[in-house]
């Protein structure tokens, strides 16, 4: 294994959780049924190393290590002791302890609220499939997204915030099989670095950041 705005950090306590529902891409059916099984996280000892990816693990971003999916692959992680959930992205392998199927950055544990216990029973749904599972056309484009929520009016607040000083802020409805939620994103950027130092000059805001492509 080896991961201006003002109060809108605060007002946004439930940024990129929800209560119900889990995402998988618009117009299709999931490419995995749902999976159930223990979540456990990494961070201090593995923070700064190569993951699986070849990205440098870091225990603030959204992401996972796992071998259930492709590198890349964005999942649904949903804690069933208290029904929150957080989108993370797979850039590493792991959990290699028995009965694990995930394990989830320090920041998603964090989200989920399951750094206290270490481990939580959870839901995992596809959201979308990594780079095995999917076909690109062109040169990927990248994004940061900033916050995933069930409220479009939550998804607005956050988006007129950040308007005030990015240009590049956008609000995307995704349709899923159990309703619609709405993700606010920047971009997007021809690099995955260039997206990478945008998410950084971010985090002093205190939003569960998410770099993805397309």
């Amino acid at each position: 294994m080896r991961a201006a705005v003002g109060a809108a950090a605060l007002w946004l306590a439930g940024c990129g959780i929800f209560t119900r529902g889990t995402a998988v891409s618009p117009g299709a059916q999931p490419p995995h049924p749902p999976i159930y099984g223990t979540a456990s996280w990494y961070g201090p000892g593995f923070d700064g190393h190569p993951t699986a990816s070849g990205e440098i693990y870091n225990q603030e971003d959204l992401t996972a290590a796992s071998t259930l999916f492709s590198l890349g692959t964005l999942v649904m992680v949903t804690n069933l002791g208290n029904g929150r959930s957080v989108e993370v992205r797979i850039n590493d392998r792991g959990p290699f302890v028995k009965g694990r199927k995930i394990d989830l950055s320090r920041r998603a544990a964090r989200t989920i609220g399951m750094i206290r216990p270490g481990t939580a029973p959870v839901r995992i749904d596809v959201v979308r499939a990594g780079a095995a599972g999917a076909t690109l056309v062109g040169a990927p484009r990248y994004f940061v997204q900033v916050g995933s929520f069930v409220s479009r009016r939550h998804a607005d607040g956050l988006y007129r915030r950040l308007a005030r000083s990015y240009a590049d802020v956008s609000v995307d409805a995704v349709r899923t099989r159990y309703g619609r939620y709405y993700r606010v994103r920047m971009g997007s950027f021809g690099s995955q670095s260039e997206a990478r130092r945008r998410a950084r000059s971010l985090r002093r805001l205190g939003l569960p950041l998410l770099v993805t492509s397309e």
